[in-house]
């Protein structure tokens, strides 16, 4: 609970106070609540035995819904990207906009842990919809251009999907023995093929959309562009998670009879994203609309991986969750600082930054080699691992998937080449050690994951076998 409630107390003090402190102290308020969440685990002695364990329980306004909390090497992933990243992100904010993004972002930040810690239905699709609240004020109050319609695009497309969900949720808990919304009431349900089907695609839709799935990705690329850059990180580094988690935490398990229905059609449109994404990127002159479209290409193989079924799969995509969280943190990161410092962010109008400042040059190169997965940073385990499934999964999808490792290549070493080699075409202003510390912390999080991927690995794969054994159970999809 404290995980919860730490930044929402935060978030208050900011609004209040936000322009008064320095943002170095409110990151590092923030960054409390990792160490808030390391508490709660050591001192509830929990165990890497893949159990999802209850760490708050209380009744709320009745019987059937409870204010559950969980925690297991999963959730513990998710909580490490969530508070990693979220002092990152307030460090990142201009002083002219501290004392009304603050609020906002901490705020988030609780709603997030809310997310992934829900281990109540209800409480689940709560924490989702307030997650919602703050990211739209972001982008509504500061986006470049075409504030308005961009982000009620985005509103409308999340909120239609949250109410798909909300109607499964509400259909599942109709049919539980003792009308509650409990993961495990849920989960102990009962369902045919046509009822998982219907209630699967409620699930799926609000997924769908939030990570985004090709083709609901249409108000992804605009909005990631218009949004200021601590909304682009936000969207793109951790919300996007909220959708790769329920689909491992609540569609697969508790629809699994539905599985062999979506299987093929979830595989075939994340493959599509995959190519199309990274195609369209390469074609990119913004540089966030080029980070965009690589996210749509990079998150379509985490969901192709998850939908193979396969423990390899289904590891590579929960690592390359956190992965893709601290790569794609980094690029908005990089080019919040061209566009500061260049004063513009288009690859035509940039060109030679490298020679003003070495080290900046050097940290955005490592960002764009983990992006592109070589060997030895962070990008390298996991994409292995996910083709790994895919091909197992079916050999054409594994081919066309195989793509990504092309491709990628083409549009990040196109990005760096652009705007950091060759001629000047603009001025750039110099970058103080402050501004770099959050990228070289990001920087020593690709390398040390490219080196020691286990480091995650044997702390989540214990949840993945409890997962699967989840799948397993209701419609024995995996036996």
């Amino acid at each position: 609970m404290e995980i919860i409630i730490l930044p929402l107390f935060l978030s208050v003090l900011a609004a209040a106070f936000g322009s008064k402190v320095n943002k170095i102290v409110w990151g590092a308020l923030s960054a409390l609540t990792l160490i808030a969440m390391i508490w709660v685990k050591s001192n509830l002695n929990i165990q890497n035995d893949g159990v999802w364990h209850t760490t708050f329980d209380m009744p709320w306004f009745s019987s059937g819904i409870h204010f559950t909390l969980g925690i297991d090497g999963f959730t513990g992933l998710m909580l490490l990207l969530t508070n990693i990243l979220s002092p990152i992100i307030i460090f990142s904010i201009n002083r002219d906009k501290q004392k009304s993004l603050l609020p906002l972002i901490l705020f988030m930040q609780a709603a997030l842990n809310g997310v992934f810690m829900a281990k109540d239905g209800l409480m689940f699709y709560i924490f989702w919809e307030l997650a919602l609240i703050p990211i739209y004020f972001i982008c509504l109050l500061y986006s470049s251009k075409d504030a308005f319609k961009t982000t009620i695009k985005f509103f409308i497309y999340t909120f239609i999907g949250s109410l798909a969900m909300l109607a499964s949720l509400i259909y599942l808990y109709l049919k539980t023995k003792n009308h509650s919304f409990a993961y495990e009431e849920l989960l102990a349900v009962q369902l045919n093929h046509i009822e998982s089907i219907w209630v699967g695609a409620g699930f799926l839709f609000a997924f769908a959309v939030k990570i985004p799935i090709f083709p609901f990705h249409s108000w992804q690329a605009n909005t990631y562009t218009h949004a200021p850059a601590q909304g682009s990180m936000l969207l793109s580094g951790i919300m996007l998670k909220m959708g790769l988690y329920g689909l491992l935490r609540w569609y697969m398990p508790i629809a699994a009879e539905s599985i062999s229905f979506y299987q093929p059609i979830i595989v075939t449109l994340s493959v599509i994203g995959i190519i199309y994404g990274a195609v369209i990127a390469i074609k990119q002159n913004d540089l966030k609309r080029l980070i965009a479209f690589s996210s749509l290409s990079h998150v379509g193989l985490i969901a192709a991986g998850f939908f193979t079924l396969t423990e390899i799969g289904i590891q590579g995509g929960i690592l390359q969750m956190f992965v893709h969280g601290i790569n794609v943190v980094a690029l908005f990161y990089i080019v919040e600082i061209i566009e500061t410092h260049a004063g513009s962010r288009e690859l035509s109008g940039l060109g030679g930054l490298a020679k003003f400042n070495r080290l900046f040059a050097a940290i955005y190169l490592i960002v764009v080699l983990g992006t592109a997965a070589v060997p030895f940073t962070n990008g390298f385990p996991g994409e292995f691992m996910l083709l790994k499934g895919v091909f197992d999964y079916n050999t054409i999808s594994g081919v066309f998937a195989g793509l990504t490792i092309i491709l990628c290549a083409v549009y990040m070493l196109r990005m760096y080449q652009f705007s950091m080699l060759g001629e000047s075409k603009t001025s750039f202003k110099e970058i103080g050690i402050k501004q770099l510390w959050p990228l070289i912390i990001l920087v020593a999080i690709i390398l040390v994951i490219g080196i020691s991927p286990m480091l995650i690995l044997d702390k989540v794969n214990p949840s993945v076998q409890k997962i699967m054994l989840e799948i397993s159970n209701s419609k024995g999809v995996l036996s």
